[in-house]
């Protein structure tokens, strides 16, 4: 019984670590939304209600922290430069979202759900690159404005020491910044992801820097990593990006499982050194993951082909595989905080040089006591000449937004103009239309007509038809009559010829009978042809 209940056990441990072994933190495919911010963040930070932004992220960092400046550096990609953090929260920060300065609490991170290589505005003039984050709010045609500059946000380097990975070392000097950015321009660069419909600053060009530089600057690959965080090596960059969705009205609002309230939160200055456990450079996360997944592929190996006896002794090696894991882990922790220690003695360093060369500058200050009225003198002509440059570079600011806003005044007069002309000829269409409709009645009534005089013309000629039957009719029976009459005057003649050879006396009698008839018979056909000519009068007019 004691075996078959230690072989449940172990089998229920084996089946729990390979479960947590395949399945990842979360799909890099597909949408998400803004919880994963605050849910794979809040271990490295406390979130926050902020005024006017909402839920913010302020960071468990030292007081000198600064973002897109420590611990990390700029490699170039696909997308233009690409800032690589050692934060092992640095997928999300610096990649996402704005960054904005507090005077009391220091630097906050407020979200967003674009992804970008980086988000921040360059300049470049006079032998040096700078760069600075893009507050919460600003576009990137905002950004490019002249005027857009803070010098407390800006980190300048000198372009031939540029993409360094410990470029960090190479930092201006913070008071000759506005030297620096009164002599430089901005860098307006982009580069547009039609993939993500989103358009990126991508810094300063590949080939200004290879001359600047004298180094060979390749483009590495950006591909998407399966889980939080990021791995860099030679060949290409593996980061977690995915694409973030605002949620709509029907699903529940993203938000912290834990709130701070802003009255317990430290000033910055107040703030020690956070752990330097989320410290992780991405070229050693790269070698932790190699490390970790060639063990586990070899242990699931094992215990698909070894039987169920060899469960305990499996569970053995594991359990010494996690222990060397764990050595590992603390000597890489280790060897980061060595690392971490001989940065800080480089920098102390440096500022003993500064102070050295600080005590020089006091030295030569007091022995050039007798030039300094000249000096000071010349200085304010000069801060006088820049705060004149100034006063120009904003009138002409002013001006061109003046300009801007009369040519957007003309563009939304020509507007109303096209909207009227479209109007009016919309007016013209319908008065048209109406107008055709007008016509195409017209037609139709004349077509009516058309085939009501048709009618009638057919009318008129069936009359004329009928009358031209009848005329026809009427000068048949008049040839008929005239063969009587001359039947009649055949038959007349042929009496005549009788009569004459009959006596005289017939002769006389017929001659006291005949005068009345014939006379009468003349009569007769005289009405007849007179009354044939009206008739054909008529039938003349009519035609015409």
């Amino acid at each position: 019984m004691k075996s078959l209940y230690k072989m449940s056990v172990v089998l229920f441990v084996l089946f729990n670590v390979s479960c947590a072994i395949q399945s990842p933190v979360s799909a890099q495919r597909g949408y998400l939304s803004t919880q994963v911010f605050y849910d794979e963040l809040s271990p490295y930070g406390e979130w926050v209600d902020y005024p006017d932004y909402g839920y913010v992220w302020i960071p468990d960092v030292d007081q000198d922290f600064s973002p897109y400046s420590t611990s990390g550096y700029w490699v170039m990609t696909d997308y233009g430069w690409t800032w690589v953090s050692d934060y092992s929260w640095g997928w999300a920060p610096f990649h996402y979202g704005r960054w904005d300065y507090d005077d009391y609490y220091g630097w906050f991170w407020v979200p967003d759900n674009e992804w970008g290589p980086s988000w921040v505005t360059w300049r470049s003039g006079n032998g040096y690159y700078g760069w600075t984050p893009m507050r919460p709010g600003i576009s990137i045609s905002l950004s490019f404005g002249d005027d857009y500059y803070d010098l407390d946000r800006w980190y300048f380097v000198r372009d031939r020491d540029f993409g360094r990975p410990d470029m960090y070392r190479y930092y201006a000097d913070r008071s000759d910044y506005n030297d620096i950015i009164i002599n430089s321009t901005v860098i307006n660069n982009t580069y547009i992801d039609r993939s993500r419909n989103t358009t990126y600053i991508s810094g300063p060009s590949r080939y200004d820097v290879q001359q600047v530089t004298g180094r060979r600057i390749s483009n590495i690959p950006v591909r998407d990593y399966d889980r939080p965080g990021q791995v860099l090596n030679k060949s290409q960059l593996k980061i977690y990006r995915p694409q973030i969705q605002q949620p709509s009205g029907q699903y529940q609002k993203p938000a912290p499982s834990r709130i701070t309230n802003l009255r317990d939160i430290k000033p910055a200055r107040e703030r020690n050194a956070p752990d330097q456990r989320n410290r992780v450079s991405p070229m050693e996360n790269s070698r932790r993951e190699q490390q970790q997944s060639q063990p586990q592929r070899q242990m699931e190996r094992q215990r698909q082909s070894q039987p169920r006896q060899q469960i305990e002794r499996r569970n053995q090696g594991q359990q010494k595989q996690q222990q060397i894991e764990r050595r590992n882990r603390d000597q890489q922790q280790q060897q980061q905080q060595i690392e971490k220690r001989n940065r800080d003695q480089q920098q102390q360093q440096q500022i003993e040089r500064r102070n050295q060369g600080q005590q020089q500058q006091q030295q030569q200050i007091e022995r050039r006591n007798q030039g300094q009225q000249q000096q000071i003198e010349r200085r304010n002509r000069e801060q006088q000449q820049q705060i004149e440059r100034r006063n120009q570079g904003q009138q002409q600011q002013q001006q061109q937004i003046e300009r801007r806003n009369q040519e957007q005044q003309r563009q939304q007069q020509q507007v109303e103009r096209r909207n009227q002309e479209k109007q009016q000829q919309q007016q013209q269409i319908e008065r048209r239309n109406q107008e055709q409709q007008q016509q195409q009645q017209q037609i139709e009534r004349q077509n009516q007509e058309q085939q009501q005089q048709q009618q009638q013309i057919e009318k008129r000629n069936r009359d004329q038809q009928q009358q031209q039957q009848q005329i026809e009719k009427r000068n048949r029976d008049q040839q008929q009559q005239r063969q009587q009459i001359e039947r009649r005057n055949q038959n007349q003649q042929q009496q005549q010829k009788q009569q004459e050879a009959q006596p005289a006396q017939q002769q006389q009698q017929q001659k006291a009978t005949q005068p009345s008839g014939d006379k009468k018979r003349e009569r007769q056909q005289k009405a007849a042809q007179e009354k044939e000519n009206r008739k054909n009068e008529e039938n003349k007019a009519r035609r015409r």
